[in-house]
């Protein structure tokens, strides 16, 4: 799979921009602010339906305009797909798929699977556990549909749950009978979501292995583990024990979403104690492992998308992702950088060809 050609219309910093791309590398130059990101993010909208940085789409309008347009022609196992997004001020996305709206954005999700890495990543590491949630709950949903209707059933009950007990110690008024309800729906949906879970860490984990070692030369030993009260615990029973908690707290202590993923590095914190070489190339690891699993899933290559990931990975590293990056394992990559003769000299010097694009304050030069 690859997307032949980009368009945008008042997007971001673009008042218009179009793009023929190639198969293979696509490098993005030009210096910050100029827009590279951008283009990245573009994509990453036809691919699932939303920023990889804003969850607001209007903030995604150039300044002064009142709508913006994303299109790309995608070559998808040798069918043609035209995918369109535009985004109007107080007014619903809409999402088209060869010129026919999606009913649910939610069925586009896992067309044209797609894996970015960004700087931004490194919420992942630092930050708390939802954010590794996202990215467990992200490669999934690519793979299987029924997963992402799942977590929206579970987020649901949750919340009526939650907006219970919070009347519950407003009120003084307790209706057993109505928890008990909630509780039966939240253990069926969040079952299913931990057995899913459980089997694609069993998966990935052994990937994400594989990928560190290369890219840190086997220098390194870290470790990826997934945390959950379901593991030990039956879920049904975690409910009841925690009834009490949960109505002095006002929300549910116990399920699903409290799972966590646990990353080392000999046998320490990565959040603490790892370098910022480290982290990143943790990251790069997790998401490379990510495109793996979702090449093997799909039966085709994703999209990879690579902003800004040169900066505080040292030259082995840089030379080996490169390496990775530009053998058979990946078909079409688009990378940024505020260097204009960094990416060019890589590619030349392990004779791969990349075509180069200069952007300048929202305009670009092929």
């Amino acid at each position: 799979m690859y997307l032949q050609q980009l368009s945008v219309i008042n997007f971001k910093n673009y008042a218009q921009a179009e793009l023929i791309l190639s198969e293979g590398v696509n490098a993005f130059m030009g210096n910050n602010g100029a827009g590279k990101t951008n283009l990245l993010d573009a994509i990453h909208y036809l691919s699932l339906c939303k920023s990889y940085f804003n969850p607001i789409d209007s903030q995604q309008i150039k300044q002064g305009a009142d709508f913006f347009i994303i299109t790309g022609a995608f070559n998808r196992n040798e069918q043609q797909e035209a995918i369109a997004c535009s985004v109007k001020r107080n007014t619903k996305k809409q999402f088209k798929r060869n010129k026919k709206d999606y009913q649910r954005l939610a069925d586009h999700i896992g067309l044209l699977p797609l894996v970015m890495v960004s700087p931004y990543d490194i919420s992942i590491i630092i930050e708390g556990s939802e954010e590794r949630r996202k990215f467990i709950d992200n490669v999934i949903s690519q793979t299987d549909n029924q997963y992402l209707d799942e977590l929206i059933t579970y987020n649901k009950v949750l919340n009526n749950r939650n907006a219970f007990l919070k009347t519950i110690a407003t009120t003084g008024k307790y209706d057993p009978g109505l928890l008990e309800v909630m509780d039966e729906q939240l253990v069926a949906s969040g079952r299913r979501i931990f057995e899913k879970r459980k089997a694609f860490m069993e998966a990935f984990t052994p990937i994400f292995n594989e990928h560190y070692q290369f890219l840190s030369d086997g220098a390194e030993q870290v470790e990826l583990s997934y945390e959950s009260q379901l593991l030990e615990n039956d879920f049904a029973g975690l409910l009841t024990r925690s009834t009490e908690k949960d109505r002095v707290l006002e929300r549910t202590t116990a399920g699903i979403h409290r799972d966590d993923l646990l990353f080392t590095i000999h046998g320490m914190a990565m959040k603490k104690f790892g370098s910022q070489g480290q982290q990143k190339s943790f990251l790069i690891a997790l998401k490379l492992a990510q495109y793996s699993f979702l090449t093997a899933k799909k039966g085709f290559k994703p999209l990879l998308l690579l902003d800004d990931i040169f900066d505080k990975l040292d030259d082995l590293r840089v030379t080996k992702l490169m390496q990775m990056v530009s053998n058979n394992n990946f078909g079409q990559v688009f990378i940024t950088d505020t260097s204009t003769t960094r990416v060019p000299g890589i590619f030349n010097d392990i004779n791969v060809p990349v075509k180069l694009f200069t952007v300048k304050e929202g305009e670009i030069y092929a």
